[in-house]
């Protein structure tokens, strides 16, 4: 695959999570995250993106939101639970998305807020249409999802190098 071929980040913030009490990471989705996650594959799907690789927080919540979204999609991309992405930092997350291997050509990230915002914002050097206003005005809520596409190697990903193309929301 060329370095000039286009690629794709998606980054799903996973669904609404209850609070019962147990550890951050052992929470399970909320009611409401079980009507979402769904909404969020099929919005996936209608996107026409066929996924290659999903990078999923080891999370409860996100491992969830991914299996009930994932059964939306016409075609399972491959799967890593990856440790990493829970409470990752943007440098953390960038750093994963930097790892991926060359035949990837779309990928999808499964994780936590405040990650995925800011790894959305700091990526996005530009935007289509309001794409940008409306995640910021939104505060990329749970079940969300932003599309982001550049040109390179995933190794030269960092602050700029992408646009937001979309954003969408379950409840905006």
């Amino acid at each position: 695959m060329s370095v000039d071929t286009p690629h794709r980040i998606v980054l799903l913030r996973h669904a609404k999570a209850d609070w019962p009490e147990v550890s951050d990471h052992d929470r399970p989705l909320a009611e409401r995250g079980r009507a979402d996650a769904p909404a969020a594959g099929r919005r996936l799907a209608e996107s026409g993106i066929a996924l290659d690789l999903a990078l999923c927080s080891s999370a409860v919540r996100t491992r969830e939101t991914w299996k009930l979204a994932v059964h939306e999609l016409p075609q399972r991309p491959r799967t890593v639970y990856e440790e990493r992405m829970y409470e990752a930092s943007l440098g953390e997350l960038i750093a994963l998305v930097n790892e991926t291997p060359e035949d990837v050509s779309d990928l999808l990230l499964i994780g936590h807020n405040p990650g995925m915002h800011a790894m959305a914002d700091a990526l996005a050097g530009d935007a289509e249409g309001d794409a940008l206003s409306r995640m910021n005005r939104s505060g990329f809520p749970t079940s969300s999802i932003a599309v982001l596409t550049f040109n390179g190697s995933w190794k030269s990903v960092e602050h700029g190098v992408a646009t937001l193309v979309d954003f969408w929301a379950p409840h905006a």
